[in-house]
């Protein structure tokens, strides 16, 4: 949540806001807030609001396993969604997916409350990475390794950021690799694949930034974060001051 708004459920004022910060009166774990806009957890960083503790909000984090065939929305008219996968008491709540994953692609999702923190983790600026494991029906060369670190260029002229491709394994009608990109335009990996004269018939998301999808995580299965993965949420939250 940004700092502006927790302070503000408060019933502390913008002028009251303003005049702490310029005097350096607001403190978020032992250091001045450098910004109002800062993204800010009370359940994991401590807020100090002249000498007075706010205990605020705490935010949810969960981490699901995408199974094919769920859409990546709160609500369909047609098609089981990634809400419908948690318990009951969850749909009360305003979470939402980082990052969406399409309807047949399966993997890594973060769910959140923290609004914020999910538009810092898409912003280019950020450069967060996202490694997929895929499958196409045809061969994979050292050649296309480099292509796809030159940066695939679509047939309508769209140019891609350079990605890393690992072959896994290789034969003419099947292969199987990683590949990790930074950025996230529509339907690009399966898109960047084409590019190549190869189609995906399978795509996994098995990492996104600093999380890694729990091996242990059947598909359809979610769970709370736990202390390490944390820990990876704290430092996104300070990358936003």
């Amino acid at each position: 949540m940004r700092l502006d708004k927790l302070l503000a459920q408060e019933k502390i004022s913008r002028k009251a806001m303003k005049q702490a910060l310029l005097k350096k009166e607001i403190f978020i774990d032992g250091k001045a807030a450098s910004s109002l806009a800062q993204n800010i957890d009370t359940g994991l960083q401590q807020l100090v609001f002249q000498g007075r503790q706010i205990q605020g909000y705490e935010h949810i984090y969960l981490m699901l396993h995408k199974p094919n065939g769920v859409v990546t929305a709160r609500k369909d008219k047609e098609l089981p969604t990634v809400m419908d996968l948690l318990p009951k008491h969850f749909q009360s709540e305003q979470l939402y997916a980082i990052g969406r994953l399409d309807r047949d692609t399966t993997g890594l999702l973060i769910l959140t409350d923290n609004g914020p923190l999910g538009f810092q983790l898409l912003h280019p600026q950020y450069h967060v990475d996202k490694t997929y494991q895929v499958e196409v029906n045809g061969p994979l060369t050292p050649n296309h390794i480099q292509e796809f670190k030159d940066g695939i260029v679509f047939l309508d002229g769209t140019v891609c950021k350079p990605a890393q491709l690992e072959i896994l394994a290789s034969s003419p009608s099947h292969s199987r690799a990683t590949i990790t990109i930074s950025e996230g335009k529509f339907h690009q990996v399966k898109k960047m694949f084409l590019s190549v004269g190869v189609k995906v018939t399978a795509l996994k998301r098995v990492q996104f930034g600093d999380f890694l999808l729990d091996p242990d995580l059947a598909e359809g299965q979610y769970r709370h974060l736990n202390q390490e993965e944390l820990k990876i949420i704290k430092n996104y939250l300070e990358k936003s001051e």
